[in-house]
């Protein structure tokens, strides 16, 4: 992906690895904040970080 600072909510549930539908479940739970450019919706890059930073981590041994 390049360096833009924004990003679509396509491309932000691409960068997640997750759905749109999920992707939209996060931000109505208030657990993603997202602007608003007129009718377009978008996700700051370091906000993605925060909240990947922000997950449980997985300790549990296979």
């Amino acid at each position: 992906m390049n360096d833009r600072k924004m990003l679509s909510i396509l491309e932000a549930a691409r960068f997640l690895g997750i759905g749109r539908s999920t992707l939209y479940a996060l931000i109505k739970e208030g657990r993603l904040p997202v602007r608003k450019l007129g009718r377009r919706t978008l996700i700051h890059r370091d906000d993605l970080g925060l909240f990947v930073d922000g997950l449980p981590r997985n300790t549990a041994q296979p």
